[in-house]
């Protein structure tokens, strides 16, 4: 089969400045987000120079903590896990991921700009979105798998331990 590929010269390129470099994701097993009937592992991903301050970090918890109990954040009965994002020194990502049905991930995104806004916001979906960037897909992609090993299992109480205990830690 001969596949006609002269459209690939105009599309997804990518700045000729731009040089791609690895960055350093953390995952901090100490820093889960349980919720009266819903539990989150927590994810940095940051440069390696970053750091997110602690007091932001609590206040990213507690923002999920009031979005859960009002119900606009509806993970009641989901286990799953958070992506928090420290781009360009004062931009963060609160990506909130849960599985459901057996096997698929549910998002919901929030975002803050320290300049701008004192607290997050729900990014809103539009018809074709951004889910997520490269660098936080080193925790997801780690995640799926955990999620894959858990379905495998007998899916009781150590399964689920098992589950939250299971961590990536990286370079992407």
């Amino acid at each position: 089969m001969t596949r006609n590929l002269s459209h690939l010269a105009a599309i997804a390129n990518v700045d000729a400045d731009y040089r791609h470099y690895p960055k350093d994701v953390i995952a901090l097993p100490d820093h889960d987000l349980a919720l009266p009937d819903a539990h989150l592992k927590w994810y940095e991903v940051r440069e390696p120079q970053d750091v997110v301050d602690p007091g932001l970090r609590e206040e990213g918890k507690a923002f999920l903590r009031e979005e859960a109990a009002s119900g606009e954040l509806d993970i009641s009965g989901d286990l799953g896990f958070v992506v928090h994002h420290l781009c360009r020194g004062d931009f963060y990502f609160l990506i909130v991921c849960t599985w459901r049905r057996e096997n698929e991930m549910w998002e919901t995104v929030y975002i803050r700009d320290v300049k701008q806004h004192d607290s997050y916001r729900r990014l809103e979906q539009g018809k074709h979105r951004e889910v997520l960037c490269v660098w936080e897909m080193g925790a997801v992609l780690h995640e799926q798998q955990a999620w894959i090993r858990y379905l495998y299992s007998d899916r009781d109480e150590q399964a689920k331990i098992a589950y939250l205990d299971d961590r990536f830690t990286g370079t992407v």
